[in-house]
């Protein structure tokens, strides 16, 4: 994976996903779960989850959202179009309130996936959830996943900026 700077993670800590976003994953079961708070500046309700989300993705230079667009396809994800304008960087956007942006994908290889924001009052709540269905998803998760847990937070720091 391509390794992603941005700068020092002041206001992003990695905390345990709540039983409240785990009751909002809509996979059959979570294997992998992850969730990480970024404390806000001011208020978040200038934007919808969705907008905060749109807002993510779109920070990220674009040398890193085709990075991660191409090895969450290498990883067995069926992503769409990621400039199509109803999905998120190829993600289907599964729900969106004003509070719950609900990004998911399916997967060739038995490794359907999730991610999560939701928007607090001064903060956002990102969070990660992966299903395995079978060995071949364990052990893709198992050779990728200390990356994703590095890579994950450098992106959320283009946010915080």
């Amino acid at each position: 994976m391509t390794t992603i700077t941005a700068p020092p993670n002041r206001g992003i800590r990695q905390i345990p996903a709540p039983p409240e976003a785990r009751e909002l994953c809509t996979l059959a079961h979570i294997d992998y779960e992850d969730a990480f708070l970024i404390d806000a500046a001011g208020p978040v309700e200038r934007r919808t989850a969705e907008e905060w989300t749109r807002q993510l993705m779109g920070a990220l230079p674009t040398t890193v959202r085709a990075a991660l667009w191409s090895t969450w396809l290498t990883l067995g994800l069926r992503l769409g179009w990621p400039r199509d304008g109803r999905r998120i960087l190829g993600w289907e956007l599964r729900r969106s309130e004003p509070n719950v942006a609900l990004l998911g994908a399916n997967s060739w290889i038995g490794m359907p996936a999730e991610l999560l924001l939701v928007r607090h009052d001064d903060a956002l709540l990102f969070c990660t959830f992966v299903q395995h269905d079978g060995p071949l998803a364990r052990a893709v998760w198992a050779a990728i996943v200390r990356t994703h847990r590095g890579v994950v937070p450098r992106v959320l720091g283009h946010l915080e900026r």
